[in-house]
């Protein structure tokens, strides 16, 4: 009967059998030891080739460029010279006449309307049912879905017929007593073509109270 050989590690047999585990393990962790402190030394103790390379004055583009906060406008614009306008012109103001209008009404009646020789647009309907219909209703009689909470002024009156094109151009652009300004949301030719919207649904008899004909 042949005996089994043992494979239990012997002192006295193999020595070296038994340091084998123990000494590789001891060699694992060093190599290991190794490895991190060489990655650690080549990432931060040797110079980056990149680092080098943004010493150069027209290379440090990406390492050295400006911070931009969105939204944030200071000095915005800068340097401007006396009487620079925007590209698409300039307009004048007259913001505080206006706003003691019921005293003069001057400035506003003097504005002539440039596209007063034109029909009203496809344009200004669209402007209008944007902005105006929502309180004055599509015909202009101030029965919009919020006109009767905020007491609308019809705009197919004869009191409002009688408002000059540049008054009704400023009440857009500066707003009343309950109507906002929308000089921001609206500018330029675009108020005018509202302007002549407003025309054209006055140009067209009011109802007659109950539907009578």
């Amino acid at each position: 009967m042949m005996r089994r050989e043992s494979r239990r590690c012997s002192a006295r047999s193999a020595p070296w059998r038994c340091a084998m585990p123990r000494n590789g393990a001891l060699l694992a962790t060093f190599l290991a030891a190794l490895l991190t402190a060489g990655c650690d030394y080549y990432y931060n103790d040797i110079p980056s080739p990149d680092a080098a390379l943004n010493l150069v004055p027209w290379f440090d583009g990406m390492i050295r460029q400006p911070a931009v906060h969105p939204y944030q406008r200071a000095n915005i614009p800068r340097n401007t010279v006396p009487g620079t306008v925007p590209i698409t012109g300039g307009e004048a103001d007259w913001f505080a006449e206006w706003g003691s209008r019921m005293a003069s009404t001057a400035t506003v009646d003097r504005l002539v309307n440039p596209l007063a020789d034109m029909p009203a647009s496809a344009r200004g309907d669209t402007l209008y049912h944007t902005f105006c219909a929502v309180c004055h209703g599509n015909t202009g009689a101030g029965d919009g879905p919020v006109g009767p909470q905020v007491a609308a002024l019809p705009l197919n009156t004869d009191r409002v017929r009688a408002f000059s094109d540049g008054y009704l151009y400023s009440y857009i652009r500066y707003g009343g007593f309950i109507m906002p300004s929308y000089g921001d949301r609206v500018r330029g030719n675009a108020r005018w073509e509202i302007v002549n919207y407003v025309r054209r649904l006055q140009a067209v008899p009011a109802a007659a109270p109950g539907g009578a004909n």
